[in-house]
């Protein structure tokens, strides 16, 4: 992961993989047939590992509680935990993205939409019931997403003078999506 995640899967050597790991090329290919097969694995790892199953089960909780803020604290505070933990697998993603590598497709299309999908769909049941406001769901998603991980991949670089808690920010970036940043302004009388 850290040799795709540094290079892309067009700039790693199956060579330079089995350098890093200790072993020989031919070891590499005993147990993944070919390059693409080892990137496979690592994406199979992420979808398939505890963290993500517990993840994904406190979102499903969150949505049968229909506890929005919840919702939206849970998302931020999990984006910048998963980053602060280990950034490569979302290095690795980037990579593949931008090469437009074909697993990055698949990844996106059998894991990341099906919970975007998801949340989506429970974000305009609540707006059909009018405990939010109408704004488009998807949105609302990238919203909460894009700021946890800017603030995770940027605001906290070693080469930055400023130190934020992470708690705090989740609670700023919570407030944001559940009231706005606008103050509320009367209604004038007619």
């Amino acid at each position: 992961m850290d040799l795709f995640s540094q290079k892309g899967f067009a700039g790693t050597t199956t060579k330079e993989i089995a350098l890093a790991a200790g072993v020989s090329e031919a070891i590499i290919f005993r147990h993944f047939a070919t390059k693409r097969d080892l990137y496979t694995a690592i994406l199979e790892h992420n979808i398939h590992s505890p963290g993500t199953r517990e993840v994904l089960a406190q979102i499903e909780a969150c949505m049968k509680r229909r506890d929005d803020e919840g919702l939206f604290r849970l998302i931020a505070q999990e984006t910048i935990s998963s980053l602060r933990k280990d950034g490569r697998f979302e290095k690795l993603m980037v990579h593949a993205t931008l090469e437009g590598h074909e697993l990055a497709a698949i990844y996106n299309r059998e894991f990341g939409l099906p919970i975007f999908d998801s949340l989506c769909a429970y974000l305009d049941r609540r707006q059909r019931s009018g405990a939010l406001r109408r704004i488009g769901s998807g949105a609302m998603i990238i919203a909460i997403c894009g700021m946890a991980k800017y603030y995770a991949m940027n605001v906290e670089s070693p080469d930055s003078n400023r130190h934020f808690d992470d708690s705090r920010i989740v609670d700023a970036f919570t407030r944001i999506m559940m009231h706005g940043v606008s103050k509320k302004v009367p209604k004038k009388r007619k």
